[in-house]
């Protein structure tokens, strides 16, 4: 008897296991519902439990399988089927306070949060319990490398299969390995995650910062997710040592995290080598050189050095898809507004937790480009596109083609859909770009300014929807609704 295309008890084994791990991770929370003696405890705690009978049943029913190899198809879906269980299973809190008393509003946030981009429907942030606060918090830090690749580091029940899910999973099309066990890569990533949060947070306690607001701007930033504690984001601090720490910390979530596995060994001639960190850093460096003399005229209230300050802030928070806001961008004129929108496709390095299109797709399609004018003139020279000192092989340039195809073909036909629904040109085009890129703020009506809470409940749902597309790299996915997933040759 053939083996079926899908193992779906295996499949639902694996979220089963996702959603114990989200129900347990519902629990810090509470402690924050504890000290400050207020109501979203029971919520918190009733959310927990649903999600853990739910997980617990999901693994009883499928047990006879925990030990299945899991193969290429079944990651995929596991991958698709976790994020969206989880984002389900997630709403809870926001439902059972009351904070978000709409379902697709609370989707929306969930999936806002393990995704990572950031956008918001919440007018009243600051008026919001802590447990909730903290949870919204969480649930970006839980997306920010990914639930799947935390679960290979802590629970060893994947086995050999673990590795066709890091595959679906990891963000970004980077092949430099810190490990050739994919549990241990899982485990060095997350001990550089965990120590760059802790440490953000005891250096900005010292800037200023109470406890609460620390962890929570730690968690949001190393995520590169940019959910604040309060509603006007980091410019509700209005401290320029506050901001300066953040853009460190930001710039080093939008660094791949395997480069910094060999800087923190001290390794860090790592940096100066790779092409992608040096275009990363540049870009970032030429944006700032061409936008502060921007933002000083345009604002024309401002000094300098303040004018420099929100661009650098501004710039690395937009590229790295954080989406932190120190000042409304919107505000500097119609070239800086441009600019920034150009940004919420770009995204930082590969392998980091930002999302977009990633800069070293951006820098070997650009290569591709220029060597297409020297064979013009050359038709039967060979001439490679090289990476790193490295040739870059032609069926990966194939597929960063087909990947850039698809990413604005979603995104035309994401705005088609949002301006059907009702949205203006600039929200809808805005508003796809930015869920699509798993960035935050976009223009217009959902500018840094304002929230996503204007958008249609249908908005709201295909937004969503597009976060998750764009977090999980488009082809994980978009691969579940092709015939050739479901045949079995």
């Amino acid at each position: 008897m053939p083996r079926p295309l899908i193992n779906s008890s295996v499949t639902l084994n694996v979220i089963g296991s996702l959603v114990l791990i989200m129900g347990v991770l519902m629990l810090p929370p509470a402690l924050f519902s504890v000290y400050y003696g207020e109501k979203d405890l029971i919520p918190i705690l009733s959310s927990s439990l649903i999600t853990l009978i739910a997980g617990s049943v999901l693994k009883i029913v499928t047990r006879k399988s925990k030990d299945a190899e899991i193969k290429k198809r079944d990651g995929y879906l596991i991958v698709t089927g976790g994020w969206i269980s989880m984002a389900i299973f997630g709403t809870l809190p926001y439902l059972l306070s009351g904070s978000i008393p709409d379902i697709s509003g609370a989707f929306f946030e969930t999936m806002s949060g393990l995704s990572t981009t950031g956008a918001t429907v919440l007018d009243n942030i600051e008026e919001l319990p802590h447990g909730i606060l903290f949870w919204r918090s969480m649930t970006q830090w839980i997306g920010g490398m990914g639930i799947i690749v935390l679960t290979i580091a802590i629970l060893p029940l994947l086995g050999i299969g673990g590795m066709e899910l890091f595959v679906a999973e990891a963000p970004g099309p980077t092949k430099d390995k810190i490990h050739p066990r994919i549990k241990e890569t899982a485990k060095r990533l997350w001990v550089i995650y965990l120590f760059l949060t802790i440490i953000q947070t005891i250096i900005l306690l010292f800037c200023g910062m109470d406890f609460f607001d620390s962890i929570n701007h730690a968690l949001t930033t190393n995520s590169t997710g940019g959910f604040s504690t309060k509603q006007g984001s980091i410019e509700a601090f209005n401290s320029p040592l506050i901001e300066a720490v953040i853009v460190i910390f930001m710039f080093l979530a939008g660094t791949n995290f395997t480069l910094l596995y060999f800087g923190f060994k001290g390794k860090f001639s790592r940096f100066w080598h790779n092409d992608e960190f040096k275009w990363y850093s540049g870009a970032v460096l030429l944006l700032v050189i061409i936008l502060t003399p921007v933002v000083y005229y345009n604002t024309g209230e401002v000094s300098l050095i303040t004018a420099f300050r929100e661009t650098i802030f501004q710039v690395v928070s937009t590229i790295t898809t954080t989406g932190y806001a120190s000042a409304d961008f919107t505000e500097w004129g119609s070239l800086a507004t441009f600019i920034f929108f150009l940004l919420l496709f770009s995204g930082a390095s590969a392998g980091s937790t930002s999302g977009g299109i990633k800069i070293v797709r951006v820098v070997i399609l650009m290569k591709n480009g220029i060597l297409e004018f020297k064979k013009r003139l050359h038709p039967n020279a060979v001439i490679p596109v090289y990476l790193n000192k490295q040739t870059v092989p032609s069926h990966i340039i194939f597929n960063l083609l087909a990947f850039i195809f698809l990413y604005l073909s979603v995104f035309v036909i994401g705005s088609i859909i949002m301006t059907a629904l009702g949205a203006n040109f600039e929200v809808a085009i805005s508003s796809v770009a930015t869920s699509l890129g798993n960035v935050g703020p976009g223009i217009s009506e959902v500018g840094p300014s304002h929230t996503f809470s204007s958008i249609s409940p249908g908005g709201k749902w295909l937004l969503s929807f597009l976060m998750l597309f764009g977090r999980l790299e488009l082809f994980t996915v978009a691969l579940l609704f092709t015939p050739y997933y479901w045949r079995r040759n």
